[in-house]
């Protein structure tokens, strides 16, 4: 991925020296398991490890790679240049390249994994702030991105809390499902390489053994921790989406923090744009990107081929560096956005009291007349107010049908705001306990 959407910690995860390093660390965790099980000798096993300090040279690793046209014999080439060819000779011993590959892959990905948990950790934490905060800041709720009836925006905060919290709990079944290793030798039949062999390495390199392998690790694994990451970028989109609506001008109840010397426009000095949330949709676009060639790469010709191979060199790091720069930066949104609960109150008011429709409905059917009516008659006052500007207590006031169901002191009282916000401690318990 490129700088500009980069943290160093995730990118690191994918650098080539990490990648040598963790197929040495399998190499050398193998000679030990085979050196115990009397297969090579444990003078060749302890060798390995003298290159333990050695930082191995990509370059002269990718110089050997434009002979061999192989990454695995060019590592292991230029391990024995560390080692000594005769103390070398036992290196990779019964396995295969999708041995040092996949396993490594899947490292990789627990790895990032862990990065990505502490980053949900990150915005939850946030949205619970804000969502407590805000518990009983009252704002209209929306559907069709027409106004509805009140909410709050600790409730805005408490659903995306929970939509996140859900993600956590997917993330971490992907992390679980995806931490295995396979050391089992070409077509995965353990023919020249012990089993025990396999449960060592994967012991050590914080793995469980895959029950069953082919030449390479399935797939499915991968496929569902891809598409568990594109989950996850939808919802940030989510609430992306919804504090860009926020900020356009005619609402205005929230918008990013606008830091002293920022320009908005080069042309405009007056604008304060969502660029940091219109980035993060852009961004989950990336991410989702990956989902579908994850997909694909369940279905492996026979006992491997390599179709997979190019796909995961891109969406390995591609997808966790990006997720990772996201989520860090939607966390930095949420921890700054300024909110406007008199702006809130402004929208909800502006159809003056158009949003108890509903209250004066269910009361009128209460009073006894039929849903029929009731909705006739709510409604052709409420057009009133949408059409002439007239306000809807006004009206409904006087309705002689409406009048002749309700009295004056049951009308006003289906304006009262709190009986919208009555629940919120209950629907706020049930999310955070």
């Amino acid at each position: 991925m490129i700088p500009r959407y980069s943290r160093p910690e995730m990118t690191a995860i994918w650098e080539p020296a990490t990648k040598f390093r963790i197929w040495y660390e399998i190499e050398a965790h193998a000679g030990d398991a085979m050196a115990d099980l009397g297969v090579i000798p444990r003078e060749n096993a302890d060798a390995v490890w003298k290159a333990k300090d050695v930082e191995f040279d990509v370059a002269r690793i990718d110089e050997i790679e434009a002979v061999t046209k192989h990454d695995v014999i060019a590592f292991l080439t230029h391990l024995a240049e560390h080692v000594g060819s005769d103390q070398a000779r036992f290196v990779h011993q019964g396995m295969t390249s999708s041995d040092v590959l996949d396993t490594t892959f899947n490292v990789q990905l627990t790895r990032a994994a862990d990065l990505l948990i502490a980053d949900m950790e990150r915005v939850l934490a946030a949205l619970k702030a804000r969502a407590i905060e805000h518990k009983d800041t009252v704002r209209i709720g929306r559907s069709h991105g027409i106004h509805a009836e009140p909410t709050t925006m600790g409730l805005t905060f408490a659903r995306f809390y929970a939509e996140m919290d859900r993600g956590l709990a997917r993330l971490r079944n992907a992390r679980d499902e995806i931490a295995t290793g396979a050391i089992s030798g070409a077509v995965g039949t353990f023919a020249n390489v012990d089993p025990r062999v396999e449960e060592h390495v994967c012991a050590k390199m914080g793995l469980k053994p895959e029950p069953i392998s082919t030449q390479v690790i399935p797939r499915d694994r991968h496929a569902m921790f891809f598409a568990t990451l594109g989950v996850i970028a939808s919802s940030m989109e989510n609430i992306a989406t919804e504090i860009r609506h926020m900020q356009r001008t005619e609402v205005l109840e929230a918008e990013e923090f606008f830091s002293k010397g920022q320009k908005g426009s080069s042309a405009m000095p007056h604008k304060r744009n969502p660029v940091l949330t219109e980035n993060l949709t852009g961004l989950a676009r990336l991410v989702r990107m990956s989902v579908v060639p994850a997909m694909e790469n369940v279905t492996l010709w026979h006992e491997r081929d390599i179709s997979h191979s190019s796909v995961e060199r891109a969406i390995g790091p591609d997808t966790t560096v990006t997720l990772d720069f996201a989520l860090n930066r939607l966390a930095g949104v949420i921890e700054k956005l300024v909110i406007y609960p008199r702006h809130m109150l402004d929208n909800m008011n502006k159809f003056r009291g158009l949003v108890m429709s509903q209250r004066v409905l269910l009361a009128l059917t209460q009073a006894g007349v039929s849903r029929e009516d009731a909705y006739r008659l709510v409604q052709r006052n409420a057009m009133r107010v949408w059409e002439q500007g007239a306000d809807f207590k006004t009206e409904l006031l006087a309705d002689p049908e409406v009048t002749a169901a309700l009295t004056r002191e049951q009308i006003e009282e289906k304006f009262d705001l709190g009986y919208h916000t009555k629940h919120v401690d209950t629907i706020f318990a049930r999310v955070f306990g």
